[in-house]
């Protein structure tokens, strides 16, 4: 049994204050946007008990999908590395990175430096995508969505170099029968996923790319709600789950701040998969909010 936390677009505060010069860029908008609204759509001490209850669960892992920065002021990078501290060492946390992290050029460098360890794969590389994180039968697959964009743009894209190499890496793991193979990714990695100008520009190649070799889990962020969708696969339909910002303080249930804790486990028949959504409840506290609907995740012949 493995047991695996993710969350997703903490957007950490608050805002540092910028240097005139680096207003001069998609930022300036980025900034107004977080003195109107989202530095009170965001709260830190809501974000800090999230992160002590998915502590408490004591998974054996835990994923963040991106958007710790705001709007990619290099005193973030730092403090992005202070959170994912808090949520344990690189060894037991996997990070890739969103939107916000990319916000202007050279936002991306700049934080995948600070917070290297936590994108490390088996391979030892640091920073680069997609990365391979295999602990026993689970095998965590990262991508980076994360490129700059014009103001009042938000979309990703994964590009067909990384899609090429994640192609491959996941059709090797595919060939394992006792492998379960996680993708993790900022942005909804399916057409219709999010509105254009905040969607994945290459939603359709990842799609096709998921067709030919499979996952058994594709985990994202960005669009601040808790979401299911699947995609199809040669071994069957793969879930595809997001989950809300985990600093998010207003909006209906499922757009409160939360996380899954997700259960992997298996018999004799294939894999079984249980989610568990985890979050801001209506009294206040941080505790259990149901479980998701997913079913069994049965794949005969891939466990034996």
């Amino acid at each position: 049994m493995f047991r695996l936390a993710h969350l997703t677009d903490p957007h950490v505060g608050p805002l540092p204050r910028p240097q005139l010069r680096q207003l001069l860029s998609k930022r300036l908008t980025g900034w107004y946007n977080w003195h109107r609204s989202r530095a009170g759509a965001h709260d830190m001490e809501l974000l800090g008990a999230l992160v002590a209850d998915i502590r408490a669960q004591a998974p054996n892992h835990i994923a963040c999908t991106g958007d710790t920065c705001n709007i990619g002021l290099p005193s973030e990078w730092a403090t992005s590395r202070i959170f994912l501290e808090s949520l344990g060492s690189p060894q037991f946390v996997s990070f890739v990175p969103g939107n916000h992290d990319a916000y202007v050029m050279g936002a991306l460098e700049g934080l995948l430096r600070e917070v290297a360890p936590w994108t490390r794969g088996d391979d030892g590389r640091e920073g680069v995508f997609p990365f391979l994180r295999r602990y026993g039968p689970v095998a965590l697959v990262g991508l980076s969505s994360a490129i700059p964009t014009l103001p009042f743009v938000a979309s990703g894209r994964v590009g067909s170099k990384q899609m090429k190499a994640a192609e491959q890496v996941l059709g090797k793991l595919g060939e394992d029968p006792s492998c379960f193979r996680i993708v993790l990714i900022h942005h909804p990695p399916h057409r219709g996923g999010a509105s254009p100008g905040r969607n994945l520009t290459d939603a359709a190649a990842f799609e096709a790319m998921i067709g030919r070799v499979g996952a058994e889990l594709v985990l994202h962020g960005h669009n601040h709600v808790g979401s299911l969708a699947h995609l199809p696969s040669p071994r069957g339909p793969v879930p595809v789950i997001g989950a809300p910002s985990a600093s998010a303080r207003s909006g209906t249930l499922t757009h409160k701040a939360g996380y899954h804790l997700f259960t992997i486990d298996r018999d004799e028949t294939g894999f079984l998969l249980t989610a568990e959504l985890r979050g801001l409840k209506p009294d206040g506290s941080i505790g259990g909010m149901g479980m998701l609907s997913l079913g069994q995740i049965r794949q005969p012949g891939r466990v034996r």
